[in-house]
């Protein structure tokens, strides 16, 4: 019998990225490359952040702008091809994005209070794998 559990996890995820990204005024496809540029921090070109969100380039390039027009990124010329952009997060929205995170983190600390050091072992190597597998099967979709 196949489990609903990574289901039921994917839709309470994806329902709570749509809440925070309206709290915040955004798409949720814009808060999760927000999220994804804070995670991975550095310069980035338009390609790469394509990459991370699985995006085409012209749906990467027009996300950008979407993020450059909220006061969320900004672009800098890559000083090795002129031809490029680099796109990095705006110091500008930053608090407040970390602030909208606060309160949904401590909820989600508070969660995991009551295990040992050893069940939160598991729960750690649980998550690790399911991401693993998650990332590994967007990439099967995709492939076709």
């Amino acid at each position: 019998m196949r489990s609903h559990r990574p289901r039921r996890r994917h839709a309470a995820d994806t329902l709570f990225n749509q809440a925070m990204a309206e709290h915040l005024g955004l798409h949720p496809t814009d808060l999760q490359c927000v999220s994804l540029l804070a995670l991975e921090p550095g310069l980035r070109t338009t390609g790469e952040i394509a990459e991370l969100t699985g995006l085409t380039s012209g749906s990467a390039t027009r996300l950008v702008d979407r993020l450059q027009r909220a006061g969320l990124v900004e672009r800098h010329p890559d000083p090795h091809d002129r031809r490029k952009m680099l796109v990095t997060l705006t110091r500008g929205r930053t608090p407040e994005i970390e602030a909208a995170w606060d309160t949904p983190g401590k909820a989600f600390d508070q969660a995991l209070e009551d295990f040992t050091d050893d069940e939160l072992t598991v729960i750690e190597r649980y998550l690790r794998r399911t991401t693993d597998v998650g990332t590994e099967q967007t990439a099967r979709l995709r492939s076709g």
